[in-house]
């Protein structure tokens, strides 16, 4: 029983790291912007999708996720170039519009260009399942975990250590007075999307190996990144990460001890459950009255 439940609890954990790096994709926009960035699965299912068609057609691992990452940067700056930054006087409902609109443009372009199959990425490291207290664990699951905790710490020294990530605090906090003090909002609005799309790609890179990725593959991914935003207390990173990580692990129960077909309700009934009885999250993050 014990190894069955640890079984499951990997799982979770693995997945549920993928959630959190959506979640946090989500949570930068939305405190930069106050907008809610639909098209933040798309980000996952891009980088996933280019890193395994790139290593698939020779390219080196290590390189194919780097172009992979900067494409998908490029990919987000460009949509706050040319979809937000035109309409940012618009009220936030029409952004979140606009994000809608991205994320379906997006997924078509990728349709097109490299079509409706699934591809998969190699693992990093191999796939000899690793035995710890009874239960395998796939090497691709530590590199998940692993690196989403680098990714944490990195937001970290960021955001407390360089100017430009104290910019971003600033601009989170009061816009119209970073704006006084100097500070370039829009420039910070872009490194917002860029930042969002990076990790979304990390997020998407990682997991490829373990769920494959098509040109549909974010759709759940974005959604859930949204419920662990929201679950976490939308607006802060360190809810964000719980938020995934409970997600994933509820998912992975309720797969394991009930039934597989029920894994995708959980997400929305998660999120009606904390829309009612706790609107600010499980960690009380203020929700920003622009919203």
């Amino acid at each position: 029983m014990l190894a069955q439940f640890l079984q499951f609890l990997y799982s979770g954990m693995t997945v549920g790291s993928a959630y959190a790096l959506a979640a946090l994709g989500f949570t930068i926009i939305y405190n930069t912007s106050g907008v809610i960035n639909f098209a933040q699965g798309e980000f996952i299912m891009l980088g996933g999708m280019l890193a395994a068609l790139l290593s698939a057609g020779g390219i080196p691992l290590p390189l194919a996720i780097i172009i992979a990452v900067l494409v998908t940067c490029a990919v987000g700056a460009a949509m706050e170039k040319v979809a937000i930054e035109p309409a940012r006087d618009a009220q936030v409902v029409t952004l979140i519009i606009i994000t809608i609109g991205a994320s379906l443009t997006i997924r078509g372009l990728v349709q097109i260009w490299l079509g409706k199959g699934t591809h998969t990425l190699a693992p990093f490291s191999g796939d000899t399942p690793i035995q710890f207290l009874g239960a395998s664990l796939l090497p691709q699951s530590l590199w998940v975990l692993g690196v989403t905790l680098l990714v944490v710490g990195a937001l970290a020294w960021f955001f407390g250590r360089t100017l430009l990530g104290k910019a971003m605090l600033a601009t989170s906090n009061n816009r119209l007075a970073a704006q006084l003090v100097g500070i370039d909002t829009r420039r910070v609005l872009l490194l917002s999307f860029a930042m969002a799309a990076l990790l979304g790609a990390v997020g998407g890179i990682l997991v490829a190996p373990i769920t494959y990725t098509s040109y549909d593959a974010g759709i759940m991914l974005g959604l859930k990144g949204f419920v662990a935003a929201v679950l976490g207390g939308l607006g802060g990173g360190v809810g964000a990460i719980a938020g995934g990580l409970i997600l994933g692990v509820a998912e992975s129960m309720t797969a394991g001890y009930i039934s597989s077909s029920y894994k995708d309700a959980v997400p929305f009934v998660l999120i009606l459950l904390i829309l009612f009885f706790m609107p600010r999250g499980l960690f009380g993050a203020k929700i920003s009255e622009r919203v």
